[in-house]
């Protein structure tokens, strides 16, 4: 498939679980990519399977939610490939409690890197999408069709249990997505958001209380689910199962292909029916 040859995306938080599935899918189908990741390793090694598929793409490795990055990931993308098509912000964590546990850190962290990054993300990228296509008009090109693809949950469509924090996070990138559908119809751009439900990565793989841990910015963070949880937790979806990280993608590279080039605004639960 190259149905997105010669675009270019920037997918945050790609150099590992769904993120680097769809950075995987949008290359596969004919789109360089600009990998994130925290850590170098896991972005070169996206990267390197990129390359290996015939592929394009660059690292550019940091924290989404440190001053600057947002520039400096945009830059990677026009720098490197000499535009920006399509935005993926899907970099994020979770960091749980009942609210009467949950500190002010634990909250601000949460909506820093699930809301405010992707914010700053959109905001260093207007200017460039705006130049693009003044440029493109002014020479009576083809009108190009950019993509921007936002990653909520469940959890900010219908809230979660011990995660306020998250759920609110998600539930606002919802606004920003139909906000932008606004601001950037004039641009030709579509701005859409991927809502998921529970899909199977190393947050979720690991047992509840097993030690499983990550590092985020030199906290570090406990993950897993009790088994008996999660088990409980796929009995209430309609397929019968959890998502796979390249189903995730699927859904994600649904809004990037030009069969959605007149669909904007809108929110799509990929939960296997759960809603």
């Amino acid at each position: 498939m190259t149905s997105l040859q010669g675009r270019t995306a920037i997918v945050s938080g790609s150099g590992r679980g769904i993120g680097r599935e769809i950075a995987l899918t949008l290359a596969s189908r004919g789109a360089a990519v600009v990998v994130n990741d925290l850590d170098a390793e896991p972005a070169k090694e996206t990267v390197a399977a990129i390359e290996a598929i015939g592929g394009r793409a660059v690292a550019h490795v940091g924290s989404v939610v440190e001053d600057g990055f947002a520039e400096g990931f945009v830059a990677a993308a026009t720098d490197t490939f000499g535009g920006l098509d399509i935005i993926v912000n899907n970099a994020g964590y979770t960091w749980d409690s009942v609210i009467q546990k949950m500190t002010d850190e634990q909250f601000d962290a949460i909506l820093d890197v699930h809301l405010k990054a992707p914010f700053r993300i959109l905001r260093a990228a207007q200017p460039v999408i705006s130049a693009a296509v003044k440029a493109e008009r002014a020479a009576e090109a083809p009108r190009v069709t950019r993509k921007v693809v936002n990653i909520s949950s469940v959890a900010g469509t219908s809230g979660n249990t011990g995660q306020v924090n998250y759920s609110a996070a998600k539930s606002a990138i919802i606004g920003v997505t139909k906000t932008l559908a606004k601001e950037w119809g004039r641009y030709d751009v579509t701005v859409n958001c991927v809502a998921f439900g529970l899909i199977r990565t190393r947050l979720t793989e690991a047992p509840a209380g097993g030690g499983s841990t990550i590092d985020v910015g030199g906290r570090e963070l406990a993950v897993g689910v009790n088994p008996e949880l999660l088990a409980q937790l796929e009995r209430g979806i309609p397929l019968g199962r959890a998502g796979t990280p390249a189903e995730a993608a699927g859904a994600v590279a649904m809004f990037c292909s030009p069969d959605s080039d007149y669909v904007s605004g809108q929110t799509l639960v990929c939960g296997g029916g759960f809603e």
